[in-house]
Parts: C-alpha cells; structure tokens; sequence
C-alpha cells in the first residue's frame, strides 16, 4: 500500500518537500515499509508555471485535493488563514497532519491537537519552530522526567544573520538587510523577522507545549532588530560581548513569563557563539541541568526536512497505534 501525500503550497519549502520525497524515496520506503508518493499540490494561481510531475495533480480546489485518497496533509503556506481551516477539515476527514505554519499553530495548535486526539490522527509541528532544529521533539523527551525551568533561544536566522553581519563587516542595518533578502534569507516584506514577530509565535509554541498555556499576548515584550545600530554593535564588542536576539520563556511566581529582545550576551553564554542564519536554544531543566541545540534557522531544505521527519515520526507511531505529538 502507498503512503499518500496531500502538499498544501508550492513555495521554496513546498518544493523542497518534494525533492526530499523523491530524492530519498528508498530510504523513507525502508523506514516506514510502504512507498510514498505526493499526490497533489495545492497551489493558489493554476496559471503560474511550475516543474511539477504530471502524475501529481495541481489544483486550487482543497476538497478535490482530500478526495485523491490523501493519507496526510503536508501544510507549507503562510498565515493563519486559509491554513487553519484546511488542516481543522483535513483532520476532521481522519488525515494526518505536518505543518510548517508558525502563526497559525501558534493560534489553533491547541484546538488542533484535541481535534487530533478526538480523530485518532496526529499533528506535527516540528518545523513551526527553528526549522531543522529538532527543539519540539527534543522538549517532548525532556518533558517525560525533567522539568524545564527555562527557555533562551534565538528562533530567527534572518534577524541574526544581520546582526552577525554589522558586527562582523560594520554594515549597516539597511546594507545587512538588503544582503539577507539578496541571499534569500529574507522575504521582501521582512516585518515579521525584523520586528520580533516570528520569534514571538515560535516562542508562544513552546509556551504551550511546555506549560500547556501561553502568556496573555499583550503582555509580551516584543522588541525587534530595526532600532540596532552600529555604534551599539560596536560597543558591545569592545566589551567582548554580542548582541543577539533572544526570546526568553520560563516558569516564574506561578505563571508563564515571556520576551523577544535584544541582548548583549558575553563569551559564557551558550548563544554568544552562535552567528550568521544558525539558531540556537538553550534548554533550562531540573535533573539534566542546561542542554543547547543549534542548528541552521533560515533556508527551504531544513523547514522541508523538519516536515518530513515528522511524516516518518507520525506513520512509524501509527503503526503501533500511538496517536497524537504530545
């Protein structure tokens, strides 16, 4: 029997979804028993070109894409709408899903893994947060015995990208900007990177998962990379220090605490050395004290691999009866 693949977007990770489907098909055949194969696409312009093989249908149309027998859906589009509804009805119809949607799971995800539950059927959401960084799984682990305390992380390979660069080439914020956007590390509207945004639903998904609650939104401090400049740059590193990025969550005086902001960090902490698109996480726990994980935070190919290995993760489960990512 083969594994059957809705696509949900045909972007750089949509794209590299496939390309890992096809180019790694023998070893994901050896791992799950069955051949995989993607189904369908679904785009938003039919009219657009695109290299797609002609045995995949293309369409703009969610409910012909759910009656090509799709046994999951893999979510690669951007915004809370109209992906929440999407993957809400594919669950609803007992299909697997893998998203890659920050904002909308920072939203829905809790609604979504009841509904899950409720169907029998998973949700993966590796690769909402820090891309190829195994950070979900490795706190699903943790969360088992220790207890984690505290969260610091840089969850944004475009915001440290620039940083690295006006530190290391003494740019400016608009010339290192402009670099990251040449390089593809930024999107053309970069608002959600520069300003905090995509750190903070990256930040408010591990809230959930660790706490199983988020902090009241407004009373988040976000405060994004646009108002550094270099002479701030500059002093830091006179001091031997590095301003990064970082989004804190932990557990304080009985409730979830949470911020998004710049910080000059000296050579001792675990995230000074951690430059250029790399991401990094330092994990707080009780019994196995401080674990860091890094890892590349910006590109298509790690989003993509995050995604199917959760795919591989849900099916593996499945075939023991184990639902559900906790």
């Amino acid at each position: 029997m083969t594994i059957r693949i809705g696509l949900l977007g045909y972007g750089t990770v949509g794209k590299g979804v496939i390309d890992i489907v096809y180019s790694h098909q023998e070893k994901i055949q050896a791992l799950l028993g069955e051949p995989v194969e993607v189904t369908g696409v679904l785009v938003q312009d039919l009219k657009k070109k695109r290299e797609i093989p002609s045995s995949i249908l293309v369409t703009a149309d969610f409910d012909r894409l759910l009656l090509q027998d799709i046994d999951i859906v893999l979510e690669a589009i951007v915004g809370e709408e109209p992906s929440f509804t999407y993957c809400k009805k594919a669950i609803e119809q007992g299909k697997h899903v893998v998203t890659a949607n920050k904002e909308m799971y920072a939203i829905h995800g809790k609604e979504l893994k009841e509904l899950a539950s409720k169907h029998s059927v998973s949700v993966g959401y590796e690769s909402t947060t820090v891309a190829g960084t195994p950070v979900i799984r490795t706190l699903q682990q943790l969360l088992q015995v220790n207890q984690v305390e505290k969260v610091e992380g840089i969850l944004n390979g475009t915001s440290n990208f620039i940083l690295t660069k006006m530190r290391e080439d003494g740019t400016s914020f608009e010339q290192s900007l402009k670099e990251a956007q040449q390089k593809g590390y930024a999107e053309a509207d970069p608002t959600n990177d520069i300003k905090g945004y995509d750190a903070f639903y990256k930040l408010m998904i591990i809230s959930e998962l660790l706490y199983g609650k988020q902090p009241n939104w407004d009373d988040v401090y976000v405060e994004g990379i646009d108002r550094v400049d270099p002479t701030q740059i500059f002093e830091a590193s006179f001091m031997d220090k590095k301003i990064k990025h970082v989004a804190t969550i932990e557990w304080k005086d009985g409730d979830v605490r949470a911020s998004i902001q710049p910080i000059s960090l000296t050579e001792q902490h675990p995230l000074y050395s951690i430059d250029g698109v790399q991401n990094g996480v330092v994990i707080h726990t009780n019994l196995a004290g401080p674990l860091t994980l890094s890892g590349p935070g910006a590109g298509a190919s790690s989003t993509a691999s995050g995604m199917i290995e959760d795919f591989i993760t849900i099916f593996q489960q499945s075939h023991n009866n184990v639902y559900q990512f906790q």
